[in-house]
């Protein structure tokens, strides 16, 4: 499995405070979903062309170092162990079991392992929030219905 990991250090923290305000701006002027955005190579009259995907991931990873947060990127066909899955959740392992086995988040056997696909456990992941959003949004509900906000 092909993980990329990193953990910045300060001159990187500060490099990724320079950069992501440039790039969140240029984003935002140019809204087209398929338009390739250019970038400059330091130093050089070379130019290069990103998909606007690959430059907005790279937004969410500058915003995560620039909080001085490491960053891990895994592709969705890649499968993870259960302790992988877990600390992606920031849950116990016999928390994880429990989601597998109530078939919360889909996963498959090799030999006596279970192996979670990367695209599963993001897909959980965004059900999951979807619950959390529509519990709040029923108790903010319920409070200015009972006149206690």
């Amino acid at each position: 499995m092909a993980v990329l990991s990193s953990h910045p250090d300060t001159d990187q923290i500060e490099a990724a405070e320079s950069a992501l305000p440039r790039i969140r701006r240029y984003l935002d002027e140019h809204h087209e979903a398929l338009t390739s955005v250019p970038v400059a190579v330091e130093d050089s009259q070379e130019e290069l062309v990103l998909p606007r995907a690959a430059v907005e991931l790279l937004a969410g990873v500058l915003a995560h170092m620039a909080a001085g947060r490491g960053v891990s990127i895994v592709p969705d066909h890649a499968e993870l162990t259960t302790q992988q899955a877990a600390d992606m959740l920031n849950v116990s392992r016999p928390h994880l079991i429990g989601l597998l086995q109530a078939e919360e988040i889909e996963y498959r056997k090799v030999g006596t392992h279970r192996r979670v696909r990367a695209a599963s456990l993001l897909a959980y992941m965004r059900r999951d929030d979807r619950r959390r959003r529509e519990a709040a949004d029923e108790l903010s509900a319920m409070n200015r219905e009972l006149g206690l906000d």
